[in-house]
């Protein structure tokens, strides 16, 4: 479930707001579901998250609360508003042309309110009358923006607003609920969003105790036994042994085992990470080591070494850690001798699973924020820009997309269902989809990992382990009856 939106709502209600949590999570008619609720709530102001795959989604159900309620507030909140806020900003600053100023007044014409960064102060402001039409939580030197020891006073996410056993997440076959531990990840990795974005990249860590007295509320309150933490990795947090002990402890004294899952930055991880999260119920782990390439390891910006990635699985497999490899091509510089590197580093390093997916370049991005207009689109073919990676005058382009109409631009099923919008001077789009398809399949047969049909991400929310649901007629004609009376 979307934690952040859950954040806010909580702040909201901590302040005497009465709020209401539409969830349209896994939901195909969602557009119908939002004409429903919007002609039964009373609420005044409609307050939306979104990612940037999120974005089509998000614009229809923007359009679809215009039409049944154009008195209310629209206000956008989120990642993707976020990183285009980053984008903007830099292109003003460096006064140079760009996409994030074309891409900040698109979602401006479309929402009253624009909220970028922290929200959990921010959306206070967008409650007042006449409100401003953007919110800045992402400005380090704001009173809205999040500093660590504030985190520790907030309320925990409002899950109580949602229907928490209609969620199927599990971890090795235990029910499972999300968490986040900490805030941002301080390195920079040229494909990542937020690099730009103070928000995402300032860690802000949550104190152990705080953390640990979370689980055990989801624990009282719902049962839950297993935990994904979401956090930008594990080990950034100094703290991170301290914080899996004290799991461990609570596990003794409630008499549970729990089960865990989580990422960490492999060129940080050493023995005693691993004993303790094995000590905490951790059975995987999870690590974005992008490429087997070192070429393209250095093209990224990743600041970790071939051989770091290597000694990772190592000292996972000698504690008992299954992991899965979070994989990509289409970087900068990709070619056919790349992508064999990388299906030779899966091959030999040998992990549980792994994903493989064609990298993406979103607002926020080094990929985006840095790339210039290269070939003006024309005859119906869409602008195609290039980023360099300076050091080694590696390039990657990419075609320009909408990414408020274009769903498919973040993932495909695992077998044959990717679309590439990126190219490189070794390899074509259709080269990056072949090639991505072909290790899919040698490297899946060679070391006996099989397809996950659960994981065919057919839309956004399929990659975040959720069901899809298509709300029949009754309930449709139950959420219209139900009484209104919120705010926000």
């Amino acid at each position: 479930m979307s934690l952040g939106i859950l954040r806010v709502a909580a702040m909201l209600e901590r302040a005497g707001h009465r709020v209401e949590m539409l969830d349209l999570s896994g939901i195909a008619n969602h557009t119908d579901v939002v004409r429903l609720h919007a002609r039964a709530s009373r609420a005044t102001h409609f307050g939306l998250t979104a990612t940037t795959p999120q974005m089509p989604a998000t614009f229809a159900i923007a359009q679809a609360l215009r039409a049944v309620r154009p008195d209310a507030t629209l206000i956008l909140g989120g990642p993707h508003i976020t990183l285009v806020s980053a984008s903007r900003k830099m292109e003003t600053r460096e006064k140079r042309p760009g996409r994030g100023v074309a891409a900040f007044d698109k979602l401006a014409a479309a929402f009253d309110v624009l909220v970028a960064g922290d929200g959990e102060f921010a959306v206070e402001r967008a409650l007042v009358d006449a409100p401003p039409a953007f919110i800045d939580g992402d400005d380090p030197k704001s009173d809205l923006f999040l500093k660590s020891a504030q985190l520790k006073d907030m309320p925990f996410p409002a899950r109580h607003l949602v229907d928490v056993d209609s969620y199927r997440y599990t971890i090795d076959g235990v029910k499972a609920l999300s968490l986040i531990a900490q805030l941002g990840c301080p390195f920079e990795c040229g494909f990542c969003g937020g690099r730009f974005s103070p928000m995402l990249r300032r860690a802000r860590m949550r104190d152990p105790e705080n953390v640990v007295a979370e689980i055990e509320h989801l624990h009282r309150a719902y049962g839950t036994r297993a935990f994904m933490l979401y956090d930008d990795e594990l080990n950034v947090n100094p703290r991170m042994v301290d914080l899996l002990n004290r799991i461990t402890d609570l596990q003794k004294r409630l008499g549970v085992e729990f089960k865990l899952r989580g990422f960490i930055k492999s060129q940080l991880f050493n023995d005693a990470q691993a004993e303790a999260m094995v000590r905490a119920g951790f059975r995987w782990i999870l690590t974005g080591f992008e490429s087997g390439s070192p070429r393209i390891l250095q093209n990224i910006n990743k600041r970790a070494t071939l051989e770091e990635n290597s000694r990772c699985v190592d000292i996972a497999k000698r504690h008992g850690l299954k992991v899965k490899a979070l994989m990509s091509i289409g970087h900068p510089g990709e070619s056919p001798a790349t992508v064999n590197e990388t299906e030779s580093w899966l091959l030999s390093a040998k992990p549980d699973d792994f994903d493989l997916t064609i990298i993406t370049t979103y607002p926020g991005t080094a990929y985006y924020d840095k790339a210039v207009l290269h070939e003006k689109g024309r005859d119906g073919r869409p602008d195609i820009w290039v980023y360099t990676y300076e050091p080694t005058g590696d390039r990657l382009f990419a075609q320009e997309v909408d990414y408020t109409t274009v769903a498919d631009y973040y993932k495909g099923r695992p077998d044959g269902g990717y679309k590439s919008y990126v190219h490189t001077d070794r390899l074509s789009a259709d080269d990056i989809v072949a090639s991505r398809d072909r290790i899919e399949h040698r490297v899946r047969a060679a070391l006996g990992i099989p397809f996950n049909p659960s994981a065919e991400a057919v839309r956004y929310e399929h990659s975040m382990g959720q069901g899809v649901n298509l709300l029949p007629p009754s309930i449709l004609r139950r959420t219209a009856d139900a009484p209104g009376g919120a705010d926000a």
